[in-house]
């Protein structure tokens, strides 16, 4: 179903009327930021959120996405194991996803976690391995912001910020706007193209989807999974 949109932003440039798809959860943008210099990881997430702040952006509740980890077992002699991620994001409270290294991706309710647990001779949870992002919410006319601190093992490992433009679910046709608009809090931090959309036969004018968001959620977790930063435990 589609909605028809008038909702114009403080900025002259970002003044428009647009045509909204109504869709499940998604986001054209994952990304990490880097820890101000002299600054901890937190203290960088608050230099974010008042920045957004000053522009005018509305808290609006929390989030939260994690992912475990699980090893397949009974492999072929000589294969590698494959991995195993189940994701879950509380935008979408009901619903689990399930992502083997490579692919396939799998959608499911909830359930899935208690159907991972009586699968133990197949797939075995990597212990330690549990990373989330957890933090605010913030609204800014059309956009849906989200910064978050990534944690492993109760310890900080990085920040992501999430940002969503929620009248458009096709990338290409708003990537611009959101740069510019990305660039008012995040400046020089600014990504490029996600590499989710990149690897797309339509490239950014593919619809996206919450697997695509789930996606660069697993790919910044894994990066940061391999990072340490000192000094960055959270109390």
């Amino acid at each position: 179903m589609f909605v028809l949109l008038g909702k114009a932003c403080s900025s002259p440039s970002w003044m428009r009327w647009v045509v909204a798809a109504q869709s499940g959860v998604l986001s054209f943008s994952v990304c990490q930021v880097p820890i101000a210099e002299g600054k901890s990881v937190q203290q960088t997430v608050d230099v974010l959120q008042k920045k957004l702040e000053q522009l005018g952006s509305v808290k609006q509740g929390s989030f939260c996405v994690d992912c475990e980890t699980y090893h397949a077992t009974g492999n072929v002699v000589g294969q590698p194991s494959k991995l195993l991620y189940v994701m879950h994001n509380s935008e979408t409270p009901l619903s689990c996803m399930a992502l083997f290294e490579g692919g396939p991706y799998l959608v499911a309710d909830a359930n899935f976690d208690v159907l991972m647990s009586k699968l133990k001779s197949h797939f075995q949870n990597a212990k330690g391995h549990k990373v989330e992002s957890r933090g605010s919410r913030y609204r800014y006319c059309d956009f849906l912001i989200k910064v978050g601190t990534v944690t492993m093992s109760s310890s900080a490992r990085g920040i992501s910020v999430e940002v969503e433009y929620c009248p458009c679910v096709v990338p290409g046709d708003c990537w611009n706007l959101m740069k510019e608009f990305m660039q008012s809090f995040l400046g020089t931090s600014v990504p490029e193209l996600p590499s989710v959309f990149a690897a797309k036969p339509e490239g950014l004018f593919a619809a996206a989807d919450c697997v695509d968001t789930m996606t660069q959620y697993l790919e910044l977790f894994n990066k940061l999974r391999k990072l340490q930063i000192p000094g960055s435990n959270v109390r």
